[in-house]
């Protein structure tokens, strides 16, 4: 039992990183995007959930495989920063080809939801197969 436990102390610190990073991310996407998320959704909007759900996504993806590829917490720290550049790239990449997104989503606009969901989910998995470093 000691054998299979010995990795325990390194596997609370990766876990303990992936979610601080992922925290960190939601916490200045949601004050990086014009729209909130959190009271649109709490107020049903869909729109805003899916949206939200593909950002988070799209940032774990490439933090799970930071987090399965990296060889020091230093080097983890360095491709979730990675991984967080991209994901605003993707959200740039959204407000570029949806003019009017915050309004949309806002709105509950399922369409721009979808499209934004897809792009942040797209990036994030483009990103993790690049981290295989």
């Amino acid at each position: 039992l000691m054998d299979y436990l010995q990795g325990l102390p390194a596997f609370a610190v990766y876990f303990g990183m992936g979610l601080g990073f992922m925290v960190l991310f939601l916490c200045v996407y949601l004050q990086v995007t014009p729209h909130r998320e959190l009271a649109l959704i709490r107020a049903g909007n869909v729109a805003a959930a899916l949206a939200f759900a593909g950002a988070l996504l799209g940032v774990c993806l490439p933090l799970a495989s930071a987090l399965a590829h990296s060889v020091g917490v230093q080097d983890l720290a360095i491709w979730a920063t990675v991984a967080f550049l991209a994901q605003f790239a993707a959200y740039v990449t959204v407000r570029m080809l949806l003019p009017g997104f915050p309004a949309r989503i806002e709105a509950g606009e399922l369409s721009a939801a979808i499209v934004s969901l897809s792009v942040h989910v797209g990036i994030g998995l483009i990103n993790a197969a690049a981290m295989v470093f």
